[in-house]
């Protein structure tokens, strides 16, 4: 996803989600979008909620991709637009929620989603463990994105210099215990581990390795087959740089 390159109809507000959704533990990915994240904003699509947000709300996976491209654009050119965080958009939202991305995102606190898409309150659904680790919270959250509130897109969301993937590295390569917590985080991106390099190539290539590891673990659940053959749904790896601010699509 390059942002150069890279980023469902609206429910009831009222509606309670089925309590078997809200225990499902597995959501599937999407074949890839076709092209890579597209630059420029989000095209049209149904108002988010009638008369109370300037913005229109993406309705494919296409275009909620172009609008967090458009928006990641904004962050690294300092033209940041903070949008929908108005009284009007906070008062529209007290009756219901219609975010048009989930973002799986590491925990590190220099990569928030909100501020590197440039979005605001009601824009995107972020779900966040260190490394981008999947587990059964990690898989019931996405889930619940998906198929209570229709959203098109899952994008996961890696970075440059990922403390997890150093941890795991060096873990794998000393051979010493990290504490107990830690070294599940370790275990579970010891799979992606690329030992085709060595020292700090080898930690850069494993971030990579482990957003499509991610990624392709979503997209082999089945709970969302339909949606995503029908290209209701996609999901995508991406990569976000700390040292250029720039997102990018990770194929």
């Amino acid at each position: 996803m390059n942002t150069d390159s890279p980023t469902g109809s609206p429910q009831s507000p009222d509606r309670k989600p089925p309590r078997r959704l809200l225990l499902r533990s597995a959501v599937t990915g999407a074949a890839a979008v076709g092209t890579a994240v597209a630059a420029g904003a989000a095209g049209a699509a149904p108002a988010a909620a009638a008369g109370s947000r300037a913005r229109k709300r993406p309705a494919t996976p296409e275009e909620a991709l172009r609008e967090l491209a458009a928006g990641n654009r904004r962050w690294r050119t300092y033209r940041e637009r903070h949008p929908d965080e108005t009284r009007a958009v906070r008062e529209a939202l007290v009756s219901g929620q219609h975010p048009f991305a989930v973002v799986l995102s590491c925990i590190d606190s220099r990569v928030p989603p909100e501020l590197v898409f440039d979005q605001g309150l009601g824009d995107l659904m972020t779900v966040r463990s260190a490394g981008q680790v999947l587990d059964e919270a990690v898989l019931g959250s996405v889930a619940y994105g998906v198929l209570e509130l229709d959203v098109p897109l899952v994008l996961v969301l890696g970075h440059q210099s990922c403390g997890a993937v150093r941890a795991a590295v060096e873990c794998e390569e000393s051979g010493e215990r990290l504490p107990a917590h830690i070294q599940y985080i370790a275990d579970r991106i010891a799979p992606a581990i690329d030992h085709g390099h060595q020292g700090e190539e080898r930690i850069d290539a494993t971030v990579d390795a482990n957003i499509r590891l991610v990624r392709d673990r979503l997209a082999s659940e089945p709970d969302l087959a339909a949606r995503l053959s029908t290209g209701r749904l996609a999901v995508v790896g991406a990569r976000y740089e700390l040292t250029s601010q720039l997102v990018h699509r990770v194929d």
